[in-house]
Protein backbone atom coordinates (compact mmCIF):
# COMPACT_ATOMS: atom_id res chain seq x y z
CA UNK A 1 0.00 0.00 0.00
CA UNK A 2 2.85 2.36 -0.80
CA UNK A 3 0.57 4.94 -2.44
CA UNK A 4 -1.57 5.21 0.67
CA UNK A 5 1.48 5.51 2.89
CA UNK A 6 2.81 8.24 0.60
CA UNK A 7 -0.41 10.22 0.92
CA UNK A 8 -0.41 9.99 4.70
CA UNK A 9 3.27 10.94 4.81
CA UNK A 10 2.71 14.00 2.62
CA UNK A 11 -0.06 15.32 4.86
CA UNK A 12 1.79 14.48 8.06
CA UNK A 13 4.84 16.36 6.77
CA UNK A 14 2.70 19.44 6.21
CA UNK A 15 1.22 19.24 9.69
CA UNK A 16 4.58 18.83 11.45
CA UNK A 17 6.28 21.62 9.53
CA UNK A 18 3.37 23.99 10.03
CA UNK A 19 4.05 23.82 13.75
CA UNK A 20 7.86 23.86 13.77
CA UNK A 21 8.94 26.41 11.15
CA UNK A 22 9.35 30.10 11.91
CA UNK A 23 6.27 32.08 10.88
CA UNK A 24 8.01 35.44 10.95
CA UNK A 25 7.13 36.58 7.44
CA UNK A 26 3.68 35.07 7.31
CA UNK A 27 1.80 38.30 7.89
CA UNK A 28 -1.67 38.78 9.33
CA UNK A 29 -4.44 37.78 6.97
CA UNK A 30 -2.34 35.51 4.77
CA UNK A 31 -3.67 32.16 6.07
CA UNK A 32 -7.11 33.18 4.83
CA UNK A 33 -5.43 34.01 1.56
CA UNK A 34 -6.50 34.74 -2.01
CA UNK A 35 -5.69 33.22 -5.39
CA UNK A 36 -5.12 35.09 -8.66
CA UNK A 37 -4.57 33.55 -12.09
CA UNK A 38 -3.50 35.69 -15.05
CA UNK A 39 -3.59 34.92 -18.78
CA UNK A 40 -1.76 36.66 -21.64
CA UNK A 41 -3.69 37.53 -24.79
CA UNK A 42 -2.01 34.82 -26.91
CA UNK A 43 -2.72 32.19 -24.26
CA UNK A 44 -6.49 32.81 -24.08
CA UNK A 45 -9.14 31.26 -26.27
CA UNK A 46 -10.32 34.55 -27.79
CA UNK A 47 -7.34 36.89 -27.48
CA UNK A 48 -8.53 38.49 -24.26
CA UNK A 49 -6.13 39.37 -21.45
CA UNK A 50 -7.35 37.97 -18.13
CA UNK A 51 -6.80 38.54 -14.46
CA UNK A 52 -8.78 37.08 -11.58
CA UNK A 53 -9.20 37.00 -7.82
CA UNK A 54 -10.80 35.03 -5.02
CA UNK A 55 -11.33 37.18 -1.95
CA UNK A 56 -10.74 34.37 0.53
CA UNK A 57 -11.71 36.12 3.74
CA UNK A 58 -15.02 36.32 5.53
CA UNK A 59 -13.85 39.51 7.23
CA UNK A 60 -13.94 41.72 4.13
CA UNK A 61 -17.28 43.24 3.16
CA UNK A 62 -19.90 41.18 1.36
CA UNK A 63 -21.60 43.98 -0.56
CA UNK A 64 -20.46 45.66 -3.80
CA UNK A 65 -21.61 48.42 -6.11
CA UNK A 66 -20.59 50.57 -9.07
CA UNK A 67 -18.79 53.82 -8.25
CA UNK A 68 -19.64 56.34 -10.98
CA UNK A 69 -17.19 58.62 -12.70
CA UNK A 70 -16.83 61.74 -10.57
CA UNK A 71 -15.67 65.32 -10.92
CA UNK A 72 -13.78 66.03 -7.71
CA UNK A 73 -12.92 69.09 -5.70
CA UNK A 74 -9.12 69.08 -5.92
CA UNK A 75 -8.90 71.25 -2.81
CA UNK A 76 -10.13 68.25 -0.78
CA UNK A 77 -7.72 65.37 -0.33
CA UNK A 78 -8.44 61.70 -0.98
CA UNK A 79 -8.71 60.05 2.43
CA UNK A 80 -6.57 57.03 3.29
CA UNK A 81 -7.55 54.35 5.81
CA UNK A 82 -5.90 51.60 7.82
CA UNK A 83 -7.68 48.26 8.19
CA UNK A 84 -8.20 47.49 11.87
CA UNK A 85 -9.70 44.75 14.01
CA UNK A 86 -13.41 44.09 13.82
CA UNK A 87 -15.74 46.66 15.26
CA UNK A 88 -19.10 46.21 16.98
CA UNK A 89 -20.70 44.03 14.35
CA UNK A 90 -22.88 40.95 14.16
CA UNK A 91 -20.10 38.88 12.58
CA UNK A 92 -16.28 39.18 12.31
CA UNK A 93 -15.51 41.94 9.80
CA UNK A 94 -12.84 44.56 9.27
CA UNK A 95 -13.19 48.16 10.37
CA UNK A 96 -11.22 51.07 8.90
CA UNK A 97 -9.55 54.01 10.59
CA UNK A 98 -8.69 57.22 8.76
CA UNK A 99 -4.93 57.87 8.88
CA UNK A 100 -4.25 60.60 6.33
CA UNK A 101 -4.87 61.77 2.80
CA UNK A 102 -3.21 62.21 -0.59
CA UNK A 103 -3.94 64.93 -3.18
CA UNK A 104 -7.19 64.47 -5.07
CA UNK A 105 -7.45 64.45 -8.86
CA UNK A 106 -9.91 66.50 -10.86
CA UNK A 107 -11.69 63.51 -12.40
CA UNK A 108 -12.16 59.89 -11.26
CA UNK A 109 -13.13 57.03 -13.56
CA UNK A 110 -16.06 54.71 -12.94
CA UNK A 111 -15.15 51.35 -11.38
CA UNK A 112 -16.62 48.16 -9.91
CA UNK A 113 -16.39 48.64 -6.16
CA UNK A 114 -15.75 45.18 -4.76
CA UNK A 115 -13.84 44.78 -1.46
CA UNK A 116 -10.70 45.06 -3.60
CA UNK A 117 -11.79 47.38 -6.42
CA UNK A 118 -11.60 45.28 -9.58
CA UNK A 119 -12.23 47.00 -12.96
CA UNK A 120 -12.80 50.49 -14.32
CA UNK A 121 -14.55 51.90 -17.38
CA UNK A 122 -11.32 51.70 -19.43
CA UNK A 123 -10.86 47.92 -18.96
CA UNK A 124 -8.12 48.34 -16.40
CA UNK A 125 -8.55 45.30 -14.14
CA UNK A 126 -6.97 44.10 -10.89
CA UNK A 127 -6.68 40.85 -8.93
CA UNK A 128 -5.01 40.49 -5.52
CA UNK A 129 -3.14 38.04 -3.31
CA UNK A 130 -1.35 38.72 0.00
CA UNK A 131 2.07 37.12 0.57
CA UNK A 132 3.17 38.79 3.79
CA UNK A 133 6.91 39.33 3.47
CA UNK A 134 9.41 40.20 6.19
CA UNK A 135 7.63 41.77 9.19
CA UNK A 136 10.51 44.18 9.81
CA UNK A 137 9.64 45.91 6.52
CA UNK A 138 6.18 46.94 7.64
CA UNK A 139 5.77 50.54 8.73
CA UNK A 140 2.96 52.53 10.29
CA UNK A 141 4.43 55.70 8.83
CA UNK A 142 2.96 54.97 5.40
CA UNK A 143 -0.69 55.78 4.67
CA UNK A 144 -1.55 53.73 1.52
CA UNK A 145 -2.82 50.17 1.93
CA UNK A 146 -3.74 47.57 -0.66
CA UNK A 147 -7.46 48.31 -0.87
CA UNK A 148 -6.88 52.04 -1.25
CA UNK A 149 -4.17 51.46 -3.87
CA UNK A 150 -6.59 49.43 -6.00
CA UNK A 151 -9.07 52.32 -5.90
CA UNK A 152 -6.37 54.87 -6.75
CA UNK A 153 -5.29 52.84 -9.79
CA UNK A 154 -8.81 52.43 -11.12
CA UNK A 155 -9.90 56.01 -10.49
CA UNK A 156 -6.82 57.53 -12.14
CA UNK A 157 -5.35 55.13 -14.72
CA UNK A 158 -6.21 53.54 -18.05
CA UNK A 159 -3.35 51.03 -18.54
CA UNK A 160 -1.45 48.54 -16.40
CA UNK A 161 1.89 50.30 -16.94
CA UNK A 162 0.41 53.65 -15.97
CA UNK A 163 -1.10 52.10 -12.83
CA UNK A 164 2.24 50.58 -11.77
CA UNK A 165 4.17 53.78 -12.40
CA UNK A 166 1.62 55.91 -10.53
CA UNK A 167 1.68 53.46 -7.64
CA UNK A 168 5.46 53.67 -7.46
CA UNK A 169 5.39 57.46 -7.35
CA UNK A 170 2.70 57.66 -4.67
CA UNK A 171 4.19 54.92 -2.49
CA UNK A 172 7.57 56.62 -2.55
CA UNK A 173 6.05 59.87 -1.29
CA UNK A 174 3.26 58.65 1.03
CA UNK A 175 4.39 55.17 2.01
CA UNK A 176 2.99 51.63 2.10
CA UNK A 177 0.95 50.65 5.14
CA UNK A 178 0.25 46.96 4.62
CA UNK A 179 1.76 43.48 4.47
CA UNK A 180 3.43 42.20 1.31
CA UNK A 181 0.90 42.19 -1.53
CA UNK A 182 0.70 41.03 -5.13
CA UNK A 183 -1.63 42.92 -7.46
CA UNK A 184 -2.28 41.30 -10.85
CA UNK A 185 -3.00 44.21 -13.20
CA UNK A 186 -4.44 43.76 -16.69
CA UNK A 187 -5.49 45.92 -19.61
CA UNK A 188 -6.51 44.90 -23.15
CA UNK A 189 -2.85 44.52 -24.21
CA UNK A 190 -0.96 42.95 -21.31
CA UNK A 191 -1.01 41.74 -17.71
CA UNK A 192 1.53 42.35 -14.93
CA UNK A 193 2.19 41.10 -11.41
CA UNK A 194 3.11 43.91 -9.01
CA UNK A 195 4.62 42.80 -5.68
CA UNK A 196 4.94 45.37 -2.89
CA UNK A 197 6.48 45.36 0.58
CA UNK A 198 7.28 48.17 3.00
CA UNK A 199 10.70 49.83 3.13
CA UNK A 200 11.29 49.33 6.86
CA UNK A 201 9.94 50.14 10.30
CA UNK A 202 9.27 53.86 10.86
CA UNK A 203 10.11 54.61 7.22
CA UNK A 204 7.91 56.16 4.53
CA UNK A 205 8.15 54.40 1.20
CA UNK A 206 7.96 50.94 -0.32
CA UNK A 207 9.98 48.32 -2.15
CA UNK A 208 8.25 46.96 -5.22
CA UNK A 209 8.84 44.98 -8.37
CA UNK A 210 6.62 44.27 -11.37
CA UNK A 211 6.93 41.51 -13.95
CA UNK A 212 4.89 41.17 -17.12
CA UNK A 213 3.34 37.83 -18.00
CA UNK A 214 4.41 36.84 -21.55
CA UNK A 215 1.51 37.02 -23.98
CA UNK A 216 1.49 33.25 -24.55
CA UNK A 217 1.78 32.36 -20.85
CA UNK A 218 -0.35 32.12 -17.73
CA UNK A 219 0.78 32.91 -14.20
CA UNK A 220 -0.58 32.42 -10.70
CA UNK A 221 -0.16 34.00 -7.29
CA UNK A 222 -1.41 32.04 -4.29
CA UNK A 223 -0.17 34.01 -1.27
CA UNK A 224 3.52 33.62 -2.02
CA UNK A 225 5.93 35.98 -3.71
CA UNK A 226 6.76 34.47 -7.13
CA UNK A 227 8.95 37.08 -8.82
CA UNK A 228 12.53 35.85 -8.77
CA UNK A 229 15.39 37.10 -10.97
CA UNK A 230 14.76 40.44 -12.64
CA UNK A 231 16.33 42.39 -15.50
CA UNK A 232 15.58 46.08 -15.12
CA UNK A 233 17.23 46.79 -18.47
CA UNK A 234 14.32 44.96 -20.06
CA UNK A 235 11.58 47.52 -19.63
CA UNK A 236 9.14 45.44 -21.64
CA UNK A 237 8.96 42.88 -18.85
CA UNK A 238 10.28 44.43 -15.63
CA UNK A 239 9.85 47.52 -13.48
CA UNK A 240 10.96 48.17 -9.89
CA UNK A 241 11.41 50.80 -7.20
CA UNK A 242 14.77 52.58 -7.21
CA UNK A 243 15.57 51.20 -3.73
CA UNK A 244 15.04 47.53 -4.53
CA UNK A 245 18.73 46.59 -4.19
CA UNK A 246 19.68 49.18 -1.57
CA UNK A 247 17.19 47.97 1.07
CA UNK A 248 18.27 44.36 0.52
CA UNK A 249 21.96 45.22 0.98
CA UNK A 250 21.42 47.47 4.00
CA UNK A 251 19.59 44.68 5.82
CA UNK A 252 22.11 42.00 4.90
CA UNK A 253 19.60 39.96 2.89
CA UNK A 254 21.65 40.10 -0.32
CA UNK A 255 25.28 40.72 -1.26
CA UNK A 256 25.75 42.19 -4.70
CA UNK A 257 29.11 40.54 -5.38
CA UNK A 258 28.15 37.06 -4.21
CA UNK A 259 24.42 36.43 -4.58
CA UNK A 260 21.99 36.21 -7.48
CA UNK A 261 19.19 38.64 -6.71
CA UNK A 262 15.79 36.93 -6.45
CA UNK A 263 13.02 39.16 -5.15
CA UNK A 264 11.07 36.38 -3.42
CA UNK A 265 14.17 34.99 -1.68
CA UNK A 266 15.21 38.44 -0.50
CA UNK A 267 11.92 40.02 0.56
CA UNK A 268 9.60 37.06 1.31
CA UNK A 269 11.88 34.04 1.82
CA UNK A 270 9.45 31.92 3.79
CA UNK A 271 6.23 32.53 1.89
CA UNK A 272 7.60 30.39 -0.95
CA UNK A 273 7.82 27.42 1.45
CA UNK A 274 4.12 27.39 2.29
CA UNK A 275 2.40 24.19 1.19
CA UNK A 276 -0.87 26.16 1.13
CA UNK A 277 0.67 28.31 -1.62
CA UNK A 278 2.85 25.84 -3.48
CA UNK A 279 0.10 23.27 -3.90
CA UNK A 280 -2.25 25.83 -5.42
CA UNK A 281 0.45 27.03 -7.81
CA UNK A 282 1.09 23.45 -8.86
CA UNK A 283 -2.60 22.69 -9.31
CA UNK A 284 -3.35 25.75 -11.44
CA UNK A 285 -0.38 24.97 -13.70
CA UNK A 286 -1.22 21.26 -13.77
CA UNK A 287 -4.77 21.96 -14.96
CA UNK A 288 -3.59 24.00 -17.97
CA UNK A 289 -0.27 22.26 -18.75
CA UNK A 290 -0.29 18.63 -17.59
CA UNK A 291 2.45 17.91 -20.13
CA UNK A 292 4.95 19.67 -17.83
CA UNK A 293 4.55 16.96 -15.17
CA UNK A 294 5.29 19.44 -12.39
CA UNK A 295 6.01 17.97 -8.97
CA UNK A 296 3.05 18.57 -6.59
CA UNK A 297 5.55 18.74 -3.73
CA UNK A 298 7.86 21.06 -5.65
CA UNK A 299 9.11 24.52 -4.82
CA UNK A 300 10.04 27.54 -6.92
CA UNK A 301 7.69 26.83 -9.80
CA UNK A 302 8.22 29.07 -12.85
CA UNK A 303 6.81 32.58 -12.66
CA UNK A 304 4.69 31.71 -15.68
CA UNK A 305 4.17 28.82 -18.09
CA UNK A 306 2.80 28.23 -21.58
CA UNK A 307 -0.48 26.25 -21.41
CA UNK A 308 -0.92 23.10 -23.50
CA UNK A 309 -4.07 24.56 -25.07
CA UNK A 310 -5.64 28.00 -25.12
CA UNK A 311 -7.26 28.91 -21.82
CA UNK A 312 -11.05 29.20 -21.96
CA UNK A 313 -13.52 30.66 -19.50
CA UNK A 314 -14.54 27.09 -18.68
CA UNK A 315 -10.95 26.29 -17.76
CA UNK A 316 -10.71 29.35 -15.53
CA UNK A 317 -13.89 28.32 -13.74
CA UNK A 318 -12.53 24.78 -13.39
CA UNK A 319 -9.39 26.13 -11.71
CA UNK A 320 -11.31 28.21 -9.18
CA UNK A 321 -13.80 25.45 -8.37
CA UNK A 322 -10.96 23.00 -7.78
CA UNK A 323 -10.47 21.08 -4.53
CA UNK A 324 -7.89 18.59 -5.86
CA UNK A 325 -10.51 16.10 -7.06
CA UNK A 326 -8.88 13.06 -8.64
CA UNK A 327 -5.46 13.72 -7.12
CA UNK A 328 -3.79 12.13 -4.07
CA UNK A 329 -4.76 15.29 -2.16
CA UNK A 330 -8.50 14.88 -2.62
CA UNK A 331 -10.31 13.95 0.58
CA UNK A 332 -13.91 13.65 -0.65
CA UNK A 333 -15.64 10.34 -0.17
CA UNK A 334 -15.63 9.58 -3.90
CA UNK A 335 -11.86 9.47 -4.20
CA UNK A 336 -10.03 6.18 -4.73
CA UNK A 337 -6.37 5.32 -5.24
CA UNK A 338 -4.61 2.23 -6.53
CA UNK A 339 -2.82 0.00 -4.04
CA UNK A 340 0.26 -2.04 -4.96
CA UNK A 341 -1.84 -4.80 -6.53
CA UNK A 342 -3.66 -2.33 -8.77
CA UNK A 343 -6.91 -2.60 -6.82
CA UNK A 344 -8.78 0.68 -6.41
CA UNK A 345 -9.37 1.50 -2.75
CA UNK A 346 -10.72 4.52 -0.93
CA UNK A 347 -8.22 7.02 0.40
CA UNK A 348 -7.76 6.82 4.18
CA UNK A 349 -8.46 10.56 4.25
CA UNK A 350 -11.80 10.23 2.42
CA UNK A 351 -14.83 11.82 4.09
CA UNK A 352 -18.25 13.17 3.08
CA UNK A 353 -17.42 16.79 3.85
CA UNK A 354 -15.68 19.54 1.91
CA UNK A 355 -11.97 18.62 1.88
CA UNK A 356 -10.76 21.42 4.14
CA UNK A 357 -12.90 20.12 6.99
CA UNK A 358 -10.97 16.85 6.87
CA UNK A 359 -7.74 18.81 7.20
CA UNK A 360 -8.73 19.76 10.74
CA UNK A 361 -9.86 16.20 11.43
CA UNK A 362 -6.42 14.89 10.49
CA UNK A 363 -4.58 17.84 12.10
CA UNK A 364 -3.25 19.13 8.79
CA UNK A 365 -4.08 22.78 9.55
CA UNK A 366 -6.10 23.25 6.37
CA UNK A 367 -4.54 26.53 5.32
CA UNK A 368 -5.04 28.21 8.69
CA UNK A 369 -1.47 27.32 9.72
CA UNK A 370 1.62 28.77 8.10
CA UNK A 371 2.48 25.73 5.98
CA UNK A 372 -0.98 24.12 6.09
CA UNK A 373 -2.62 22.38 3.17
CA UNK A 374 -5.56 24.08 1.49
CA UNK A 375 -7.48 23.87 -1.76
CA UNK A 376 -8.11 26.60 -4.33
CA UNK A 377 -11.86 26.62 -3.61
CA UNK A 378 -12.53 27.66 -0.01
CA UNK A 379 -15.60 27.97 2.17
CA UNK A 380 -14.55 31.42 3.41
CA UNK A 381 -14.35 33.04 -0.03
CA UNK A 382 -16.36 36.26 -0.03
CA UNK A 383 -16.50 36.62 -3.83
CA UNK A 384 -14.49 35.74 -6.91
CA UNK A 385 -13.75 37.44 -10.23
CA UNK A 386 -12.53 36.40 -13.66
CA UNK A 387 -11.97 39.50 -15.78
CA UNK A 388 -11.59 39.65 -19.57
CA UNK A 389 -10.00 42.72 -21.20
CA UNK A 390 -10.44 42.82 -25.01
CA UNK A 391 -8.84 45.30 -27.37
CA UNK A 392 -11.16 44.75 -30.33
CA UNK A 393 -14.29 45.98 -28.54
CA UNK A 394 -15.26 49.37 -27.10
CA UNK A 395 -14.21 49.61 -23.46
CA UNK A 396 -17.72 49.39 -22.06
CA UNK A 397 -18.24 46.01 -23.78
CA UNK A 398 -14.65 44.78 -23.98
CA UNK A 399 -14.17 44.68 -20.24
CA UNK A 400 -16.30 42.02 -18.58
CA UNK A 401 -15.97 40.89 -14.98
CA UNK A 402 -17.37 37.44 -14.30
CA UNK A 403 -18.49 37.74 -10.69
CA UNK A 404 -19.33 34.92 -8.26
CA UNK A 405 -20.42 35.10 -4.63
CA UNK A 406 -19.05 33.01 -1.74
CA UNK A 407 -17.38 29.58 -2.25
CA UNK A 408 -16.65 29.26 -5.97
CA UNK A 409 -17.13 25.47 -5.82
CA UNK A 410 -20.80 26.01 -5.03
CA UNK A 411 -21.36 29.25 -6.96
CA UNK A 412 -21.80 30.65 -10.49
CA UNK A 413 -20.23 33.59 -12.34
CA UNK A 414 -22.44 36.32 -13.84
CA UNK A 415 -21.19 39.04 -16.25
CA UNK A 416 -20.69 42.63 -15.11
CA UNK A 417 -19.40 44.83 -17.93
CA UNK A 418 -17.17 47.89 -17.77
CA UNK A 419 -20.15 49.87 -19.01
CA UNK A 420 -22.51 48.50 -16.35
CA UNK A 421 -23.71 51.34 -14.12
CA UNK A 422 -25.63 49.45 -11.44
CA UNK A 423 -25.96 46.04 -9.74
CA UNK A 424 -28.95 44.18 -8.26
CA UNK A 425 -30.08 45.50 -4.89
CA UNK A 426 -29.15 42.20 -3.23
CA UNK A 427 -25.51 42.60 -4.30
CA UNK A 428 -25.41 46.07 -2.75
CA UNK A 429 -26.95 44.91 0.54
CA UNK A 430 -24.47 44.33 3.42
CA UNK A 431 -24.59 40.79 4.72
CA UNK A 432 -22.24 40.64 7.69
CA UNK A 433 -22.43 43.85 9.68
CA UNK A 434 -26.01 43.15 10.79
CA UNK A 435 -26.10 39.37 10.40
CA UNK A 436 -28.25 37.06 8.31
CA UNK A 437 -30.72 38.64 5.91
CA UNK A 438 -32.62 37.34 2.91
CA UNK A 439 -32.04 40.69 1.23
CA UNK A 440 -28.33 39.91 0.65
CA UNK A 441 -27.00 38.05 -2.39
CA UNK A 442 -23.98 36.88 -0.41
CA UNK A 443 -26.15 35.20 2.21
CA UNK A 444 -28.09 33.33 -0.49
CA UNK A 445 -24.89 31.68 -1.68
CA UNK A 446 -23.26 31.34 1.74
CA UNK A 447 -26.31 29.63 3.23
CA UNK A 448 -26.58 27.21 0.32
CA UNK A 449 -22.81 26.58 0.14
CA UNK A 450 -22.49 26.00 3.89
CA UNK A 451 -25.31 23.48 3.75
CA UNK A 452 -23.80 21.69 0.73
CA UNK A 453 -20.44 21.40 2.51
CA UNK A 454 -21.97 19.14 5.14
CA UNK A 455 -22.36 16.29 2.62
CA UNK A 456 -20.26 17.60 -0.24
CA UNK A 457 -19.55 14.16 -1.69
CA UNK A 458 -23.28 13.84 -2.44
CA UNK A 459 -24.59 17.39 -2.53
CA UNK A 460 -22.06 18.75 -5.01
CA UNK A 461 -23.84 16.72 -7.68
CA UNK A 462 -27.10 18.54 -6.92
CA UNK A 463 -25.27 21.88 -6.94
CA UNK A 464 -23.51 21.14 -10.23
CA UNK A 465 -26.78 20.00 -11.81
CA UNK A 466 -28.16 23.52 -11.27
CA UNK A 467 -25.15 25.77 -11.89
CA UNK A 468 -23.26 23.97 -14.68
CA UNK A 469 -26.02 24.25 -17.33
CA UNK A 470 -26.68 27.84 -16.32
CA UNK A 471 -22.98 28.74 -16.52
CA UNK A 472 -22.79 27.11 -19.96
CA UNK A 473 -25.81 29.13 -21.07
CA UNK A 474 -24.16 32.37 -19.97
CA UNK A 475 -20.91 31.58 -21.77
CA UNK A 476 -22.68 30.36 -24.89
CA UNK A 477 -24.80 33.52 -25.10
CA UNK A 478 -21.87 35.88 -24.63
CA UNK A 479 -20.96 36.32 -28.31
CA UNK A 480 -24.52 37.00 -29.48
CA UNK A 481 -25.25 39.30 -26.56
CA UNK A 482 -22.13 41.35 -27.23
CA UNK A 483 -22.90 41.54 -30.94
CA UNK A 484 -26.24 43.11 -30.05
CA UNK A 485 -24.55 45.39 -27.52
CA UNK A 486 -22.08 46.56 -30.17
CA UNK A 487 -24.91 47.47 -32.53
CA UNK A 488 -26.49 49.54 -29.78
CA UNK A 489 -23.14 51.15 -28.97
CA UNK A 490 -22.79 52.38 -32.55
CA UNK A 491 -26.26 53.85 -32.28
CA UNK A 492 -25.88 55.25 -28.76
CA UNK A 493 -23.30 54.48 -26.05
CA UNK A 494 -25.92 55.46 -23.46
CA UNK A 495 -28.37 52.84 -24.78
CA UNK A 496 -25.58 50.28 -24.81
CA UNK A 497 -24.72 51.01 -21.19
CA UNK A 498 -28.37 50.60 -20.20
CA UNK A 499 -28.51 47.30 -22.12
CA UNK A 500 -25.41 45.99 -20.33
CA UNK A 501 -26.68 47.12 -16.94
CA UNK A 502 -30.06 45.47 -17.38
CA UNK A 503 -28.36 42.23 -18.39
CA UNK A 504 -26.18 42.14 -15.26
CA UNK A 505 -29.13 42.96 -13.00
CA UNK A 506 -31.32 40.35 -14.71
CA UNK A 507 -28.80 37.55 -14.26
CA UNK A 508 -27.89 38.65 -10.75
CA UNK A 509 -31.51 38.39 -9.71
CA UNK A 510 -31.90 35.01 -11.44
CA UNK A 511 -28.93 33.36 -9.72
CA UNK A 512 -29.73 34.78 -6.28
CA UNK A 513 -33.29 33.49 -6.47
CA UNK A 514 -31.96 30.12 -7.64
CA UNK A 515 -29.40 30.01 -4.78
CA UNK A 516 -32.14 30.50 -2.18
CA UNK A 517 -34.25 27.76 -3.78
CA UNK A 518 -31.29 25.40 -4.11
CA UNK A 519 -30.57 25.78 -0.41
CA UNK A 520 -34.17 24.91 0.39
CA UNK A 521 -34.04 21.92 -1.96
CA UNK A 522 -30.87 20.55 -0.38
CA UNK A 523 -32.32 20.90 3.09
CA UNK A 524 -35.44 19.04 2.02
CA UNK A 525 -33.69 16.24 0.12
CA UNK A 526 -31.06 15.50 2.77
CA UNK A 527 -33.02 16.31 5.94
CA UNK A 528 -33.04 12.70 7.19
CA UNK A 529 -29.45 12.01 6.08
CA UNK A 530 -27.58 14.49 8.32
Amino acid sequence: MKNLILIITIFAFGAVNAQNIDKSDWAAGVPEGCTSVTVGKSASFDGSVMTSHTDDSHKTRSWMDIKPATKNNVEEGMKMYKRTSTGERAMPSYAHQEIGEIPQVEYSYQYINTAYASMNEHQLAIGESTFGGRPELQSDKGIIDCQRLCIIMLERCTTARQAIQLSGDLLKEYGWNDAGECLTIADPKEVWHLEIVGSGKDKVGAVWVAQRVPDDHISVNANASTIKEIDLKDGEYFMASDNIYKVAEENGWWKKKHDIFKFNYVYAPKSRLSMASRRREWRAFELVAPSLHLDPNGQDFPFSIKPDTLVTLDKMVEIFKDYYAGTPFDMTNKFVVADDSGKMVKSPLANPFMPYDANKLHQINGGWGWLGERTIARWYTMYGTIIQCRSWLPDMIGGVEWLAMDNIASSIYIPVYAGTTDLPESYKTPGRTEGFTRESAWWAFNRMGTLAAQRWGDMHQDVDAVWNPMQKELFDKQVKFEEDALKLYKESPEKCSEYLTNYSIKWGNIVVEKAWKLGDDLWTKYDEKF
